[in-house]
C-alpha cells in the first residue's frame, strides 16, 4: 500500500525549514520541546478566547520560535493581525504575561512579534480553520470544501487538495471525502507543498481536516 509521510518533514532541508530554532544538550532537549508546545498552545488558546471573528478563522498561519540563552523570540505569522493589534490595547503584553506564567521563565526575556502575511488563504492552517468554522455552522461539507478551494485559487496557488474524515454530516458510518484542484505532486521533493492537519469538534463527533497546498516549484 502507499506509505503516507508528512509532506513537511519529507521536505526538511530542501524547500521546508524548521519552525523552531534552538540548540539543546540531550538532557534538556525534551524540556525545550515541551516549552515550544506550551508557547504555541498558549498563543492559540489566547486568540481563541479573546478574538471572535465571524467566519471562525483565528488566522494564525504559523508560529516560529527562536531561542538564545537569555531570550525567547516568538514570531506569529497572521493572516488578519488587526484582530490582535487593534481592539483592546495591551493585548500583546497580556499574552506575554500569560506565556511567562506558563513557562516560569524568570531570567529570560520574551519577545513577541506579529507579521502579516499577504495572502492568508495560501496557508493551509487558515484554510483548515475556515472549513472547520463552516462545518461547525452545519454547512454541507461539499459546499465548504468547494468554497475553500475557490479561496485558495484566488490567492494564486498551483494546486490544492482538501480531505475531511469522520462522521460527515452526522452519518453513522465514518468515511473519508476528498477533493483536489490543480496539481499536488507529493512525490516531488522540490515542489514546495504546505500541509496541515486540523481537528474540529462538531456536535456529532470529531472530524479531521487535512489540507495540502502546492505553492510553487523551487
Amino acid at each position: 500500500m502507499g506509505q503516507k509521510i508528512n509532506p513537511l518533514g519529507f521536505r526538511l532541508g530542501t524547500t521546508q525549514s524548521h519552525d523552531s530554532l534552538w540548540f539543546a544538550q540531550a538532557t534538556n532537549y525534551s524540556e525545550n520541546l515541551q516549552e515550544d508546545k506550551k508557547i504555541r498552545d498558549c498563543i492559540k488558546n489566547y486568540i481563541q478566547k479573546n478574538i471572535k471573528i465571524s467566519s471562525g478563522v483565528e488566522g494564525i498561519a504559523s508560529i516560529k520560535i527562536q531561542k538564545k540563552i537569555d531570550l525567547i523570540q516568538v514570531i506569529i505569522y497572521m493572516g488578519f493581525p488587526k484582530l490582535l493589534i487593534e481592539g483592546k490595547p495591551g493585548r500583546i503584553e497580556e499574552l506575554k504575561m500569560n506565556i511567562k506564567k506558563k513557562l516560569n521563565c524568570v531570567n529570560r526575556k520574551l519577545n513577541i512579534a506579529i507579521t502579516r502575511i499577504a495572502n492568508p488563504y495560501r496557508h493551509p492552517n487558515i484554510l483548515a480553520e475556515f472549513i472547520a468554522g463552516q462545518l461547525r455552522n452545519r454547512v454541507s461539507f461539499r459546499k465548504a470544501m468547494k468554497k475553500a478551494i475557490e479561496l485558495t485559487e484566488q490567492a494564486g496557488t498551483k494546486g490544492v487538495q482538501v480531505q475531511i474524515a469522520g462522521r460527515i454530516d452526522g452519518k453513522e458510518i465514518a468515511r473519508v471525502e476528498w477533493i483536489r484542484e490543480g496539481r499536488v505532486p507529493l512525490q516531488t521533493i522540490r515542489a514546495k507543498i504546505d500541509y496541515c492537519s486540523y481537528t474540529v469538534r462538531t456536535i456529532y463527533g470529531v472530524l479531521g481536516i487535512k489540507v495540502w497546498i502546492f505553492v510553487n516549484k523551487e
